[in-house]
């Protein structure tokens, strides 16, 4: 018994030699590094610029545009960028195009100065997280497309790979911004922040560089079959002309990976998925919007929070993303997201203990390691589960509504945070004991339908 078990974990493990786990590594990268721009290094300039927590925490809202990224989803899939669809694909073409309206925002934020031109440097931000949500919509589904739809387990590694490589983008991304922008700063480089955000600009020229070696995907009926719905509408609305067409292309590219969701699942169903999607990451989106600020200041360096937070996060998430591939491929997703779910309430109250006993390196250190494992088992089932939903004929377009969903929550609702721990009047303990009590109702929602879920394997 005991070898067959063995034999088992190994076959698991196995999983991740395939080559294009590599190629979702890089895609993950790429697409997690945008964060370390409008996330940490964005919230960490603005705070030692003298900006209130409520001020950081409002900035926020730009994250909202990936919760409204599945609207566009359908150009994505069908426009063609001129000269950059031929040389390097559909979907690479998009990416490429993404990251350099990225490489340019940086060279305008390299110049600009936060209590000045707030108001610029925070819709350079916006235009940077349209770009990196519009990515995020090709690079997911490139992800996908690399996997054929009856590999299961493959399909949970490669989300455990996708993991990996967001918070290898997001982790190790912000180790080099964290310690650029203290070692400008110790050089007395006034505008160190502006000058750091030149060095990241090398680092997505070399992602780009990566890139071309992520093969295109396979090729699919996707257009044929999306055409087909657009014709079926079109003989619906009775005649063919330009206004039937165009209301043929929105009704079908739009509502038509709706209905099928719908379909697919049952109205009852399907409703509770999207609840539980929408609520499930909403506490850890909370205290992630503040926690680099409750670092600062609670009296923790630049240095100190690239080490803990960010190296060391990196390590901790690398290794239980992929045992939280493991666990999702042998005890299923749904189990895998009830275990993540208490590992968030519980994680959560660590930096709850933390901020009422004072700084503590130690603390400091468990608080962080527990919460990148938490991130680990429940980004990875979460990824893989949401994965498992889609319908390949509208593979971009109804993965980014189910992303899209998630983000909402995590978006719209968190950028009260800053307003939230200011009502508190800075009581950070309170705080997070409050966050620990927001995983709970998606918890529910997900116990109502765990048995209903018409996916591959729960």
């Amino acid at each position: 018994m005991s070898e067959i078990q063995k034999t088992s974990w190994l076959e698991s493990l196995s999983v991740y030699k395939d080559i294009r786990m590599l190629r979702i590594l890089l895609l993950g990268s790429i697409s997690g590094f945008p964060w370390v721009l409008i996330a940490s290094s964005l919230s960490l300039w603005l705070k030692e610029e003298g900006l209130s927590r409520s001020t950081i925490g409002w900035a926020g809202l730009i994250f909202a545009v990936y919760a409204f990224n599945y609207l566009w989803a359908p150009l994505v899939d069908r426009i063609q960028i001129p000269f950059l669809t031929k040389k390097l694909g559909h979907r690479r073409g998009w990416i490429v195009l993404m990251q350099i309206i990225i490489l340019l925002s940086l060279l305008v934020w390299s110049v600009i100065n936060p209590s000045q031109n707030l108001a610029l440097l925070i819709s350079v931000g916006l235009i940077i997280a349209i770009a990196s949500a519009t990515q995020d919509i090709t690079v997911d589904a490139l992800r996908i497309e690399q996997i054929k739809e009856n590999e299961g387990k493959s399909m949970a590694a490669g989300a455990a790979m996708a993991v990996v490589g967001w918070w290898t983008g997001y982790k190790l991304g912000g180790v080099v911004a964290l310690f650029t922008a203290e070692f400008f700063e110790n050089l007395g480089i006034v505008d160190y922040w502006q000058t750091t955000f030149l060095v990241l600009g090398i680092l997505i020229i070399l992602m780009n560089i990566g890139l071309l070696f992520v093969h295109e995907p396979i090729e699919t009926d996707r257009q044929n079959k999306q055409k087909e719905t657009d014709k079926l509408i079109e003989e619906k609305l009775g005649s063919n002309n330009a206004i039937t067409n165009f209301i043929a292309y929105i009704t079908g590219t739009i509502g038509g990976p709706i209905i099928s969701f719908f379909k697919k699942n049952g109205f009852a169903i399907a409703a509770g998925i999207l609840g539980f999607v929408f609520l499930f990451k909403v506490g850890e989106a909370f205290m992630g919007r503040m926690s680099i600020v409750f670092y600062k200041e609670i009296g923790f360096s630049k240095g100190q929070i690239a080490i803990y937070s960010k190296g060391l996060g990196w390590i901790t998430t690398v290794v239980f993303t992929l045992l939280g591939g493991i666990m999702a491929m042998r005890a299923g997703t749904i189990k895998t997201m009830f275990f993540a779910g208490g590992l968030m309430a519980v994680t959560n109250l660590l930096f709850a203990v933390l901020a009422w006993t004072g700084k503590s390196e130690i603390l400091f250190a468990i608080a962080v390691i527990a919460d990148d494992i938490t991130a680990a088992f429940a980004t990875v089932a979460f990824v893989a589960f949401i994965s498992l939903l889609v319908d390949r004929t509208y593979t971009a377009t109804q993965y980014a509504l189910l992303a899209s969903i998630g983000t909402a929550g995590r978006t719209t609702l968190a950028s009260s945070s800053g307003a939230l721990v200011d009502w508190l009047n800075g009581d950070w303990g309170t705080f997070f004991v409050l966050t620990t009590i927001m995983v709970i109702p998606s918890l529910v929602c997900l116990w109502l339908i765990k048995n209903k879920i018409k996916i591959g394997a729960k």
